[in-house]
């Protein structure tokens, strides 16, 4: 079965790589679970599902990733997205509250981790956002940037 790190590789069950990464069943399917707890969660903690995939659309644009912004784009299109939300993916900054300020946290955690701060935190917390969507969107965030690194390499291996 194609999962949608499969997919995002361009890789297919007659790649080596494919058959490489089910050496290691539990990594697959474990990223196969946590894909969908951020994305699509059973409790999305107040982060609608158009926001979680409009915000991954975001990142994979800051991570240069062509391939995961189209699946991105597919999935955001079957959520019925606000204008907001689109202009969320596609990079704007000129947001309404809270999105502007959990737009600076994705792009500085996606860009610049290094920087961020607890501050950062505190900025979310005065934007509206509970302790419990700030750990959700923080999951959603080290995941979708986990999946981009994951993919680029699967892509290069693919073609050394």
């Amino acid at each position: 079965m194609i999962d949608a790190m499969d997919k995002a590789a361009g890789l297919s069950p007659h790649d080596a790589l494919f058959s490489a990464r089910r050496f290691r069943p539990e990594f697959v399917l474990g990223a196969e679970e946590c894909r969908l707890s951020v994305l699509q969660p059973a409790n999305d903690q107040g982060l609608a599902p158009n926001l979680r995939v409009a915000l991954a659309r975001r990142m994979a644009a800051l991570n240069a990733d062509p391939v995961l912004m189209a699946e991105f784009d597919v999935q955001l299109a079957q959520l019925d997205p606000t204008e907001q939300l689109l202009a969320l993916a596609q990079g704007e900054t000129d947001l309404e509250e809270p999105l502007a300020t959990i737009a600076r946290h994705v792009d500085l955690i996606t860009l610049t981790p290094k920087k961020a701060e607890a501050g950062h935190i505190a900025l979310l917390a005065q934007a509206g956002l509970n302790n419990r969507q700030i750990v959700a969107l923080s999951e959603l965030i080290a995941f979708v940037n986990f999946q981009t690194r994951v993919a680029t390499g699967l892509r290069l291996l693919r073609t050394a």
